[in-house]
């Protein structure tokens, strides 16, 4: 007698599988840091590029090493030599004209650390060319505190000599020489200051004999005049 044959079992079905069309993320990335490494290389060869250019467009010239008065000549204590980035709206002196300077007076008050121009220079020996200058000393109270430059106009007023009240009781005034300040110097301790003027030649001998007894006092002009 035959065994009847076991029923068939149902196939089970496979499970699907997803099909994804999105590239490899690992790739994306490599080609993202080359990218990344191709720009930083450029921008390093333009910041290198702009440093040569600027290095190569600085010059030197010359620049003032000390504080110079109005009228006083240039000497190589005055004059120093700086190097700057060029720019069209300067126009200092170059360093090569430093040996011509020297003996110019400044037609300006120069400040330390100001770049030298040729408009602040006098071409001959400054004020009063064709004068003679004195060299007066003034001591305190002598003249206007603080308020003399170089081009003011003054009266060279002399004073009674010790004794002498002769001028004082007649009432007669005092003479006086016209001059222009040529420079004023520093005050020393006492407070009292060289102040050389530029007279007429006629005047020269005359203010020199009387500023080496002491008998000058200045009287500043009216500057509008």
């Amino acid at each position: 007698m035959e065994t009847p044959a076991a029923p068939a079992l149902p196939r089970q079905a496979r499970p699907e599988v997803n099909i994804t069309t999105t590239p490899p993320v690992k790739r994306e990335r490599r080609w993202s840091m080359v990218a990344v490494c191709v720009l930083l290389a450029v921008l390093s060869a333009l910041a290198a590029a702009a440093a040569v250019n600027s290095a190569s467009s600085r010059s030197k010239v010359l620049a003032v090493a000390r504080d110079v008065p109005a009228g006083q000549a240039l000497t190589a204590a005055d004059v120093t030599v700086a190097e700057v980035s060029t720019d069209a709206a300067l126009s200092p002196l170059p360093a090569s004209d430093k040996d011509s300077v020297l003996g110019k007076r400044a037609a300006v008050d120069l400040r330390k650390g100001g770049l030298l121009l040729a408009a602040q220079l006098n071409p001959g020996s400054g004020l009063g060319d064709s004068q003679q200058q004195v060299g007066v000393l003034v001591k305190r109270g002598q003249a206007p505190a603080g308020t003399l430059s170089a081009g003011d106009k003054v009266l060279a007023v002399t004073t009674p000599a010790q004794g002498d009240e002769t001028s004082a009781k007649d009432g007669t005034p005092p003479s006086s020489v016209s001059a222009v300040v040529v420079s004023v110097s520093r005050p020393d301790a006492t407070g009292s200051v060289v102040v050389n003027l530029a007279v007429a030649t006629t005047d020269g001998p005359i203010l020199a004999t009387r500023a080496s007894q002491g008998r000058i006092a200045l009287v500043r002009e009216p500057r509008s005049n």
